[in-house]
């Protein structure tokens, strides 16, 4: 094992400091190989690597967690204080990355049809399925499963951190393509600034792990720009409020946080702006 690095962060209760050193040397190396692969190389990638690190990182949270995860229900309320003005009996919305499908099946009896996208099919045997839900299995790039111009609203939530750049800008175009005109894009993910937000968090100021990115809005606005979106706003969330704000109040605040010293710059932007929420029409 090379030399333990020094702490950033308290240890997570359980765990010791040999084995999240570990855990993040493992998750390095994994981001880093899919950082380096090229398009057709990092589909082979994204298919193993998380069973890889729980093969190598037995004290995984994931395998040892006692206590359950934060309750379905508040992720859920979270989630449709997003979307919830958004949502209309005719609406057709796609979820990407819904994981076991819970939320896409708490939203179908509130629209007309619901589509989940994802690398796998994560439910649980015997889920229930409502009969306007479908779950599309795609290569984490594109699909013909789902008409051009067919989805009124599109969403996802803690998924692009996890995408290599240049898939990214691919996916914002397939949500694109997939939209109808005047259709939304809604997205969450953790802000570079208050960040990182991986395992990288105890040992670097960086996100090495399997938040391959971590974006600012001013970023995400050249991202949606390319992807041919029309307008955009942000949104500051707290307390299961959400204000509508210009992109411009965001960048305004991560170029004075940019110029502060990392720590100091971090501690700011957990309260202004901890994770980044994107409103985008086509």
């Amino acid at each position: 094992m090379s030399e333990i690095g020094p702490l950033k962060r308290p240890l997570p209760a359980g765990r010791t400091l040999e084995e999240l050193w570990n855990h993040f040397q493992v998750e390095k190396a994994l981001a880093a190989s899919l950082k380096r692969a090229d398009h057709a190389e990092r589909r082979a990638i994204y298919e193993t690597m998380y069973d890889e690190l729980l093969r190598r990182v037995p004290d995984h949270p994931r395998l040892t967690r006692k206590e359950p995860p934060p309750s379905i229900a508040l992720v859920h309320e979270s989630r449709l204080s997003l979307i919830g003005n958004l949502l209309q009996p005719d609406t057709i919305v796609l979820e990407f990355g819904p994981g076991d499908c819970s939320f896409a099946a708490t939203l179908a009896p509130r629209v007309r049809y619901v589509y989940g996208i994802d690398i796998s099919d994560q439910r649980a045997p015997g889920a229930p399925s409502p009969d306007n839900f479908a779950l599309v299995v795609y290569d984490g790039y594109d699909t013909n499963a789902i008409a051009a111009d067919s989805v009124d609203l599109v969403f996802s939530d803690q998924l692009i951190e996890h995408f290599h750049p240049e898939d990214t800008e691919q996916h914002l175009q397939l949500a694109h393509r997939l939209l109808k005109k005047g259709g939304r894009y809604v997205l969450r993910t953790p802000h570079r600034l208050s960040g990182p937000h991986d395992i990288s968090a105890f040992f670097s100021d960086e996100p090495l792990g399997f938040h391959l990115k971590e974006w600012t809005y001013r970023e995400m606005a050249g991202l949606l720009q390319a992807a041919g979106y029309s307008r955009w706003h942000g949104c500051w969330c707290a307390k299961g409020r959400k204000v509508d704000l210009p992109f411009a109040y965001f960048v305004f605040w991560e170029r004075l946080l940019g110029a502060l010293p990392k720590a100091r710059a971090r501690t700011i932007a957990a309260r202004l702006m901890r994770e980044i929420v994107v409103v985008a029409q086509k």
